[in-house]
């Protein structure tokens, strides 16, 4: 068996005197669909944020293919986030000046590793081939979700990290972004981490599992 992507053992987070959630353990491996449940204000984004190295925990150990985040200085966290995680948002988050293209290369510029065929590619697998030259403003919520989907994939990062990803789509453009998300997820091989509100996003999920602040179920 391949070890998972991603590994976090006991993991606890504190806002002062506050447990935002404690005894968190779970993995993820690749191809892997784990959604992640819970009431609101229980800390699943800011989960997502601490498996990214984007916020610091206070107890326990999260393992990154195969790297301790908690040995890591900031810098080192921030290259091995540039090459290891993906991140999809409910706000889509593209960058209004960058055609769709440049906002899909973004990764690959920060990486250093132009790659325009890379990117044709990606956007011809979430439905977007012909439209590289438009702006962010000419798309539909639905096609902007896609940009950010191939974005956080065209880099090949072991890791996707998805907060909300379908939560401004009505029910007909939401079903279809999961369906892309989904299909590029096991595609790439990715391990995808999904957190969400919705039961019909979560059903789809080859786990569920269910954050409270006393930890994992």
């Amino acid at each position: 068996m391949s070890a998972p992507v991603v590994a976090v053992h006991d993991l606890g987070k504190r806002y002062g005197s506050v447990d935002v959630f404690r005894h968190v353990s779970l993995q993820v491996g690749r191809g892997e669909f784990v959604a992640i449940v819970g009431e609101s204000g229980v800390g699943k984004s800011t989960l997502l944020n601490c498996l990214a190295g984007l916020d610091h925990w206070d107890e326990g150990r999260i393992v990154l293919d195969g790297h301790d985040l908690g040995t890591l200085d900031e810098s080192q966290r921030a290259r091995l986030r540039r090459s290891h995680v993906g991140f999809v948002f409910q706000a889509f988050h593209v960058l209004p000046h960058l055609d769709v293209a440049q906002n899909v290369a973004l990764p690959l510029m920060l990486l250093d590793r132009p790659d325009p065929q890379r990117v044709e590619a990606m956007l011809q697998a979430v439905g977007l081939g012909g439209l590289g030259d438009r702006l962010p403003q000419q798309l539909s919520g639905g096609q902007l979700q896609r940009v950010a989907i191939a974005r956080a994939l065209v880099h090949a990062p072991p890791l996707l990290l998805a907060d909300e990803p379908t939560g401004n789509l009505d029910p007909k453009t939401a079903e279809q972004v999961m369906d892309q998300l989904i299909a590029q997820t096991r595609s790439e091989q990715a391990a995808l981490l999904l957190v969400t509100h919705s039961a019909t996003a979560a059903a789809r999920a080859d786990r569920v599992l269910h954050l409270r602040a006393d930890g994992m179920a």
